[in-house]
């Protein structure tokens, strides 16, 4: 079986894929754990053999293990855990035989972080076309992908969480609020924490809506738009702007390059 390992700033995930395909279907488990860098190979072992062996699975039936990581200080800790507890020599997604093979029309290159390349990858391999990819992560990324499947491009915004964060700690009186959908489509709140929410949740779509809405223009043709990540959903019950949303895109790209090297 295949693990596939996404770091991101503020989540590890793991998911434990069937090698025989990439489909939602073939995601056998998947789990979550909070990104520490100081976090060591022991100790991450200790958590997911027992949540494998909850799942039915032993170490032994983990064939490869491919990393794509955000978080340069994680990596050596993962590599541990692989080798040591599974005998394995993990894969990073955009290095050695993992590297990138789409195109990347940017001016640099480089930096194009490793979550946001597999979201291009999934994206282009199940949607196809002219794609704008949404991932709500630590940060918002918009991502422009064109038909060939080539990145041309995108937007990084704060994160919702984060900016509230920001709003909370840099105020005297605000309190701290859950992310939530507005109970009515009201952007006249009662309360102090109405206003907050309002201005959080219906900030964030209209930043959205209004960035989609220039990308289209700027890009030119039809286009897709698809969301990914936690809040994906949250977001959609409440604006028309997404055509699908796909929250294990990212995990979905390490499989498609799992498949990929083998091909």
């Amino acid at each position: 079986m295949l693990l596939v390992i996404d770091v991101g700033n503020t989540n590890v995930v793991f998911a434990l894929f069937d090698r025989k395909g990439t489909g939602r279907d073939n995601i056998h488990a998947r789990w979550r754990i909070a990104t520490d860098p100081r976090r060591t190979g022991d100790e991450y072992a200790v958590w997911l053999v027992q949540l494998l062996k909850i799942e039915g699975y032993e170490t032994s039936d983990v064939t490869r293990i491919v990393v794509g990581s955000v978080v340069p200080r994680a990596e050596h800790n993962l590599t541990v855990l692989a080798e040591k507890y599974f005998g394995i020599t993990p894969i990073f997604a955009g290095q050695g035989e993992a590297r990138w093979t789409f195109e990347i029309d940017v001016d640099q290159p480089s930096s194009l972080g490793a979550d946001r390349a597999l979201n291009c990858i999934a994206a282009s391999h199940i949607f196809g076309g002219d794609l704008i990819v949404v991932d709500f992560g630590t940060a918002t990324k918009f991502e422009a992908i064109d038909f060939h499947g080539a990145y041309k491009g995108g937007i990084i915004a704060p994160g919702i969480n984060l900016s509230l964060d920001a709003l909370v700690g840099k105020t005297a009186k605000l309190p701290r609020i859950g992310i939530r959908a507005p109970d009515n489509d009201s952007v006249v709140g009662r309360t102090t924490e109405e206003q907050m929410l309002i201005g959080v949740y219906w900030g964030y779509v209209a930043m959205m809506e209004g960035l989609i809405a220039r990308m289209k223009r700027e890009i030119g043709r039809p286009v897709k738009v698809v969301a990914t990540g936690g809040l994906a959903i949250l977001f959609d019950t409440n604006t028309d702007i997404f055509d699908a949303v796909e929250t294990d895109l990212t995990i979905r790209g390490l499989a498609i390059l799992s498949e990929q090297i083998d091909t």
